[in-house]
């Protein structure tokens, strides 16, 4: 007779969150109170010790001492909260798993230990940012491989938990004691960057529960941002381009020409998609985004021959027509339907706040020209590009679960 066991996942009351948020917010909000009390009992006593007021200079510098604080809270967070999840993700064996942390303490020991002793001589602010910089090159190596080096991670974030351990309160306390500040008022300080660090990182635990799994969220809106960028640069600046020479253009006739070229893009996608086919939709969109940003870099030498834009501006709408409905098949494979909507209303925002600075430089301040918008309109649709190459090699979608949405 078979034995069931179940798996059950342990994991604490919601109640428990509830009373600790709680707490520690009645304690911050009732401070003050309690301050205003001692403070007319202290002035039977001593009518001397409060007798100055806390400057405003202090409480902008201590906010934004703070604000980089909790920054480099979340940084820290966000990369030690899975630990060995993350190196089993990456396949490692538990040997591996520990000779890697073994290198990271190693690396603390003997190199982390003298850190503070380099803060003292070159600068606490030139220590704090190399926290920064090691935590980027982690960042940005795990971002273009595949299988980045968990050695030389493990190194470069146990010298980063290092200099986080002392580098940023002794760069506070010599920048306090620089302005003058009075002593007393580093006790606040202390107290707000132990409350800051947990509330940040607290909120990396968030931030890293939201994203795991889910950078194709990340990838797919900005194809998105870059996708509408584009084309509202091509809408602001079709027209000056072809009669930039002064010639006299019937606009009104090349504009069907371009929405057919959309048109006949957007039926290219049943060829591709319908049915068992050996392309991915990953491999389609890197094309068209390739394509389309060498239209646009074409277009930013400003050619002058009125047919040849117009071919580019035909084959560029065309693309744009293949993108559209294969980046909704993305996001209908990748992105949860509660998701879905938020994040093409988001990848709006930044393409909408770049379009906006553009109109502003170069038609208020005439500071750019429009072979630069076009250029940088094509350097988005590279980026786009990229993005689709790392979601191919990142997906984790078999190949034939893309074709039954077909």
């Amino acid at each position: 007779m078979g034995v069931v066991i179940e798996t059950v996942v342990w994991e604490p009351k919601p109640l428990l969150h509830i009373f600790l948020f709680c707490s520690s917010f009645f304690c911050v909000f009732l401070l003050p109170c309690m301050s205003t009390i001692s403070n007319r009992t202290s002035t039977y006593l001593d009518l001397d010790s409060f007798s100055t007021s806390i400057p405003a200079s202090f409480l902008r510098f201590q906010r934004s001492f703070l604000l980089v604080y909790s920054l480099a809270s979340v940084m820290e967070g966000l990369e030690s909260i899975y630990g060995e999840f993350e190196y089993a993700y990456y396949g490692l064996s538990k040997e591996h798993m520990v000779v890697s942390l073994c290198a990271g303490s190693v690396a603390s020991l003997l190199i982390g230990t003298s850190l503070g002793i380099l803060s003292d001589i070159i600068g606490q602010r030139k220590v704090c940012v190399l926290f920064c910089f090691l935590h980027l090159v982690v960042g940005f190596w795990k971002s273009v491989s595949r299988h980045p080096s968990v050695w030389m991670a493990s190194i470069c974030l146990s010298l980063a938990s290092s200099i986080f351990s002392f580098g940023f309160e002794t760069w506070m306390v010599v920048e306090h004691d620089k302005l003058g500040y009075r002593k007393d008022l580093l006790n606040d300080t202390f107290w707000l960057m132990a409350f800051y660090e947990s509330a940040s990182l607290i909120g990396s635990q968030a931030l890293a529960n939201w994203l795991i799994g889910d950078k194709r969220v990340w990838f797919l809106a900005w194809a998105q941002a870059c996708l509408q960028f584009s084309v509202a640069v091509f809408w602001i600046l079709w027209a000056p381009t072809i009669v930039a020479d002064g010639r006299e253009v019937n606009l009104g006739m090349i504009y069907p020409c371009l929405l057919g070229a959309r048109m006949l893009g957007s039926t290219t996608v049943p060829w591709f998609f319908s049915g068992p086919s050996p392309v991915r939709t990953e491999d389609c969109l890197l094309f068209a985004f390739l394509t389309s940003g060498f239209v646009l870099s074409i277009v930013a030498y400003d050619y002058q021959d009125i047919g040849f834009l117009v071919t580019l501006f035909c084959l560029f709408h065309a693309c744009v027509g293949l993108i559209l409905p294969s980046l909704a098949r993305l996001r209908t494979m990748y992105i949860p339907n509660e998701l879905r909507g938020g994040m093409i209303s988001l990848s709006a925002a930044p393409a909408s706040a770049v379009v906006l600075l553009v109109l502003i430089q170069k038609g208020y301040y005439q500071n750019i020209g429009n072979a630069v918008v076009m250029a940088f309109a094509a350097f988005g649709l590279f980026t786009a590009a990229g993005c689709m190459h790392l979601l191919k090699r990142w997906g984790k979608q078999p190949h034939h679960d893309v074709h039954k949405l077909g």
